[in-house]
């Protein structure tokens, strides 16, 4: 991907649409919308990104997330439905996501001592070192992504994130 190219991606639909939303919408509203916009456009732009970065070892952010998560609990391992709970995803993704990571060799995965209907993963040896490689080749591109932002700022946008995903859960009518 040309670097130039995606900073100057458009993070909205074209002008004329921009215009009828003018039409229908305070300017607050608009300015909302134009953040939404900017918003959907940078999360776009951060999973491409991610992804790309961990194609030649974990495979996928979303694989990164569940080897992290397996990494972090060591021999306890996680329970497939601790899984689905965390990333927020249907079961049937988790089961497609822990199919091919134990597919891989990644992840191993065994019934519940306790529950037997509940299933338990652990990763491999393997997947500890892809874990460790995936980590550690990512964090030079997460740092300088980072870079030009102060701590503070940080701190103020995960605040501003916070509320968004807030008000979207309220608006949620389920």
């Amino acid at each position: 991907m040309n670097k130039g190219k995606s900073a100057k991606r458009r993070s909205g639909p074209p002008p004329g649409v921009i215009e009828e939303i003018r039409k229908r919408l305070s300017e607050r509203e608009v300015h909302g919308m134009q953040a939404l916009f900017a918003l959907r456009a940078s999360a776009q732009q951060m999973d491409n990104a991610l992804n790309e970065w961990l194609a030649g070892t974990a495979g996928s952010f979303a694989r990164f997330q569940i080897l992290m998560a397996l990494s972090a609990a060591k021999e306890r391992g996680i329970s497939h439905s601790e899984i689905v709970s965390a990333m927020d995803v249907t079961r049937a993704t988790v089961s497609g996501l822990m199919a091919a990571l134990e597919r891989d060799g990644l992840v191993k995965s065994h019934a519940d001592e306790k529950d037997g209907r509940k299933l338990v993963a652990r990763l491999t040896a393997k997947g500890e070192t892809t874990t460790k490689k995936a980590f550690e080749t990512s964090l030079d591109r997460f740092r300088a992504v980072f870079a030009s932002v102060s701590e503070a700022e940080l701190t103020r946008l995960t605040a501003l994130l916070h509320r968004i995903r807030e008000g979207f859960a309220m608006s949620d009518p389920g």
